[in-house]
Formats: C-alpha cells, structure tokens, sequence
C-alpha cells in the first residue's frame, strides 16, 4: 500500500472544508448493524519493516521449483531489460492515452505493439489488447456475430482442441447474449478434428481453431479453415505468439486466411506471476475492422509534416452510445503490452524463432525420456510445439505430488478433459539438459514407488 501522507492537521482542515464532523460521519448511512470492529482473521497491524520481513519469509515458502506445466501458461526467459525499462516511472505510471498531444510514447508504444502482433499473426488490423486470452475469445465470437450478419443462429462451433477454460469463459461472457458454443468431433487417435464426421448444415457464424491446441496437437488448420468458411462462418484462430515464429500464421490459413485470430500475450515477456496479470491480444481483416473491440493507434503527420500517432478507432462505450459500442473494455493493459513490445523489440523474429526450436527440441528429448518408461506412452499421434500429452497406467495425482516434494511442478493433470489417465507436459527454451534428465530420473522413480506402494 502506498504511503498517504496525511497528518491529523490535514484531515482536520479536509474535513472542516467540507462541512464533516469526522471521517466516520462521511459514512453515517451505512447502518450500525452491518459494521466490524476488526476483521476476524487479520492481525493487529504491524511497522512496514515488519511487514516487509513477513512478506520476503513468506515468499521463500514458494520456493524455486522447476515448472514442466503448460496448459496456456508459459515459462520464457525474460531478459532484465524488459522490466527495467517497463518499471521506468514514464511507462510505469502512463495511463490511457485520451489526449493524443500528451501521450505519443504511449500511443507510440502501442501503435510498435500492434504492428508486431499482426506481422506474427499475417492478419491486417492488431487492437490495444483486452484483459486475457479466455476473454479474447468471448470478445471474438460476438465480435464474429456482428460481422457476419447473414447467419443469425448464434452458433459458434469450437474446434476439440479449443482450451476447456477459454470455452467456460466465452460461455459466461456471451452465452447470455444469444452464443451458443458447440464442439466439433475428435479424432481420438490423433487427438486432432475427425474431419470424416464433421458436420453440415448447421449453419455456424464462426469456427474456432486452436493451434497448437489445450493438448499440444496440431491440426490440418488449411482443410478445417476452408471446410468452415464453405459453410458460411468466419474462422476464429487462437493461437500462441511464439509458436507463431516458426508455424503458419492465422493470416495464411486455408485459401482465404482465418477472419479474426486471438490468444494469450503473457508468453511475450510477462513473468507467471502466481496467475497474472496477463493479456489478450487480437488481429483480424481490414474489412472486420469496424467490429473489433477496444481501440486502434494510428500514425500520421501534423500540419508541419511531422509524425505523430494517434487514436484512430475506439468504438467503445465511453466514447459512442453504449448501444452502438463493440465492447465494454475500458483498458488497453497497458504495461503488459508495454513489456511484450519491448520483448518482442530485444528479441526480433530471429529470436523468437530461436525460443519457439529450442523449446520444441527440448521437448522432444523429454518425450524420449518419459515414453522409455514403463507405463508412459503418448496419448496422441502427431505433430506438437512444445506442449505433449502422455498416457499413464496410473493416476496422475499422486506422481505430480512426489514430484512436487522434490521441487518438480511436473505438469499439469489432463486427465479430467482425456478421460483416462493423462499428463500434459511442457518445455520452453528455459530447461538445460541436466533439467530434462532430473525430470525424467524423478518421474521415473516416482512410477516405481508408486507401483510398490499399490502393490
């Protein structure tokens, strides 16, 4: 909490100047009955360098584990830099650029943000972001039930790989306004689409692919874009940023490119942070453009020829009549973006490239490693990134927890959404060889004590 420098004499003439007899008389509508002398479980307050203590021993309880958990958040190197410059108090503390002659290194930094996303993306138009990539979804599929006004069914059909949560999420968001979110059929096998038993005539208004999907697979994103737009709908693309360097952008898919494409940021430069903050981002055609939610930076010249950026579209409730308004976001995410521009700025393509092989190669060494143990299999054919299901003859739970007593988070239980025995895995460029070969000799001793345990 920040310290507020409010001795006795100022609230006194505060409260004096507005005709107050006492800070609790500002609050005398609130009955009697309904106040606290104290909060039960919280205690007598302490010094700032008590509290500063506590927090630091309470923050070594976490530990230093290493993290082989994907599932839509990633562990990336993040070079000092980032944060060094994003804490700088002219990024820090900058807010939402309303006034454009005050704010061009904000509207700068967007306008930067927003031309690397849609180069990664190979769509044409990149907002100011929204608030994760579960709501960027929502906001995708009614941004989809605007644009594509010839379907009215509301029927948004997701892809089997589409992240379970985004699906929750999305349902929450827009289903009380008429979306009603489908799946298409599995290929159980390959845990990709089963494109022998796709569906006609259900007339969609958009199609979601996932790629890399929830459970690391790759689809036949060409064949499943085309099928989707032969049915009239538009094609919702989620994807990863970084795998982006090296797969197929959402722009290119099948003959035509997918519509809008949407998906979590935090990969680019946001620290896991115990679950956030993160951000969504969102690209999409120039002939969508007038649909997307939140608000676009443009650069253009002054009456003396000089660059300058500003905000060219922000079709949002506080500017237009709420019932013509795309969305209700009210904030751009400011310092996350701020952070992902200058990740992406130190790295550059080649970077990002160099990131998405390494995590790929190393997952492919621990795959090799855990499939050579007994009861470990993939639980899918195919293609991956850096995320992989695997099989096991056992529950999950109870390796997961050995492995956490000797500082392993060693993925995250997919057993719930496979309906057996399931673990997805995950590498990123930030495990060495000696990383991967501790994780495979601790599972593999974790499988065997667990076997005589239920012997």
């Amino acid at each position: 909490m920040p310290f507020i420098p409010h001795t006795e004499k100022d609230t006194r003439e505060m409260l004096d100047a507005i005709g107050a007899k006492s800070i609790d008389a500002l609050f005398d509508e609130i009955p009697a009955e309904l106040k606290i002398d104290s909060l039960k479980h919280v205690p007598e307050a302490v010094t700032e360098m008590e509290i500063s203590r506590l927090m630091r021993q309470r923050a070594k309880m976490d530990g230093t584990p290493m993290c082989f958990i994907g599932a839509g958040a990633y562990e990336h190197h993040i070079p000092t830099a980032v944060w060094d410059i994003a804490t700088r108090g002219e990024f820090y503390s900058a807010y939402t650029p309303y006034q454009a002659e005050a704010s061009q290194g904000t509207l700068q930094t967007i306008y930067e943000y927003q031309t690397m996303i849609t180069e990664l993306t190979g769509l044409d138009v990149s907002n100011a972001s929204l608030y994760d990539g579960a709501s960027a979804l929502a906001e995708a599929s009614l941004m989809a039930v605007r644009t594509n006004r010839r379907v009215k069914t509301g029927r948004v059909l997701l892809a089997p790989g589409v992240n379970p949560v985004y699906e929750k999420v999305a349902a929450a968001i827009a289903g009380a306004q008429g979306i009603t979110f489908e799946r298409l059929p599995l290929d159980a096998s390959t845990g990709t689409i089963d494109f022998d038993a796709l569906p006609n005539g259900r007339n969609p208004v958009a199609v979601v692919l996932q790629q890399p999907s929830f459970a690391g697979t790759l689809d036949d994103v060409d064949r499943l874009a085309d099928w989707a737009h032969e049915q009239g709908a538009l094609v919702i693309g989620i994807v990863n940023p970084i795998s982006l360097a090296i797969l197929k952008p959402p722009g290119q898919w099948g003959k035509e490119g997918a519509d809008i494409a949407c998906g979590e940021g935090q990969p680019l430069g946001v620290p896991m942070s115990s679950g956030g903050p993160y951000f969504g981002f969102m690209t999409c055609k120039q002939s969508h453009v007038r649909q997307m939610p939140g608000r676009i930076v443009g650069r253009t010249t002054d009456l003396d020829g000089n660059p300058g950026f500003a905000l060219t579209l922000q079709a949002r409730e506080q500017h237009i009549r709420r019932s013509k308004a795309t969305s209700n976001i009210c904030t751009n995410q400011g310092l996350m973006v701020t952070a992902a521009t200058i990740y992406m700025s130190l790295l550059g393509f080649d970077g990002l490239a160099r990131v998405a092989n390494t995590s790929h190669a190393n997952t492919q060494t621990l795959v090799d490693g855990l499939c050579a143990i007994d009861g470990v299999e993939r639980l899918f054919s195919g293609p991956y990134f850096h995320e992989v299901a695997l099989k096991l003859d056992r529950p999950v739970a109870p390796l997961l927890s050995a492995l956490a007593e000797q500082d392993i988070l060693g993925g995250f239980d997919l057993s719930e959404f496979a309906g057996s025995h399931a673990l997805l895995v995950c590498v990123t460029e930030t495990k060495t060889a000696s990383d991967i070969a501790t994780f495979v000799a601790a599972f593999s001793d974790a499988m065997a004590a667990n076997k005589r345990k239920s012997a």
